[in-house]
């Protein structure tokens, strides 16, 4: 019995989707086209694999178990796709990179110039995302590469230290804090509004939180130093950012009792289990070799 690899990606899109229209959609397909194989593929295999009753299609158990072979055949078919793709042009269609929004973006756009100054034919798609989300989106959406603040190792994970980069706790001049005369305690902070940028996996907070009840949580850097030049709170920030509105005293370093400053180690990170194409080789190359 020879299985129809677009019959299990429809019922893969189907099951994602949670209908047949919005499967069709996705797979610019008419819905009829992706009930048949559906339905093609449940005769073949003499098993119901969806559970119509309901509004939304569920997997019946036996479509659980098929669709989790079939998602690995998937995987496989696609990467034998890319791979001759690559064998054929030299380069891979697609770099998918995941950046945290932390991390000086200057340095990544400076290497993706290079990429075209290069000629590169590759189509290049930047993602930033922040902390955990990194990683998540990395995963979901089986990118090449990501550079991450931090991130969970794995035996199929390769990755890279890159320079460290320093965090400064730091509040607009005029704020009540930037007054007490002395380092702030725990308690003077959870006085105030605490600026953040939230982890985008939406799985949890930076740990370097203080756990106050007054948090603004803010959609990246930029924002989050706009509010603290507006004296909306006070936060950590990346000093690329920060030490030109530090040296106008503009925003000062907030003394407190448990540090001020401290440093991270970002990573480059790619899985072994899609390896780089030219595109992603060189990339990850001048990644390397950026200053941080």
């Amino acid at each position: 019995m020879k299985l129809d690899l677009e019959a299990l990606e429809a019922l893969e899109a189907v099951v994602r989707c949670g209908s047949f229209a919005s499967a069709a959609e996705q797979l610019h397909k008419v819905t009829s086209a992706v009930s048949y194989q559906v339905k093609k593929l449940e005769t073949q295999l003499r098993l119901p694999l969806l559970d119509r009753s309901a509004y939304r299609v569920r997997l019946t158990p036996a479509g659980e178990a098929v669709l989790n072979e079939g998602r690995r055949l998937l995987r496989q078919a696609h990467q034998v796709e890319a791979l001759a793709q690559q064998l054929a042009s030299g380069w891979e269609a697609r770099l998918l990179v995941v950046v945290d929004g932390i991390l000086p973006l200057a340095d990544t756009l400076r290497a993706l110039k290079r990429l075209a100054d290069e000629g590169v034919p590759t189509r290049v798609q930047l993602k930033i995302e922040f902390l955990g989300g990194v990683q998540y989106r990395f995963e979901k959406e089986s990118a090449d590469l990501m550079l991450a603040k931090e991130f969970s190792p794995g035996a199929l994970l390769q990755a890279r230290a890159q320079p460290e980069v320093e965090c400064v706790l730091c509040v607009a001049a005029d704020h009540p804090l930037a007054q007490l005369g002395r380092p702030a305690q725990l308690d003077d902070l959870h006085a105030h509004v605490e600026l953040s940028v939230q982890d985008s996996s939406e799985r949890g907070d930076d740990r370097h939180m203080f756990g106050g009840e007054r948090v603004f949580y803010l959609s990246g850097f930029v924002a989050k130093r706009q509010a603290l030049l507006m004296g909306m709170g006070f936060g950590w920030m990346p000093r690329y950012l920060v030490d030109e509105a530090l040296a106008r005293g503009e925003l000062v370093e907030l003394a407190y009792e448990g540090g001020s400053r401290y440093r991270f180690t970002p990573w480059l990170v790619q899985s072994l289990e899609r390896p780089l194409g030219r595109a992603g080789q060189r990339l990850a190359e001048l990644l390397r070799s950026e200053p941080g």
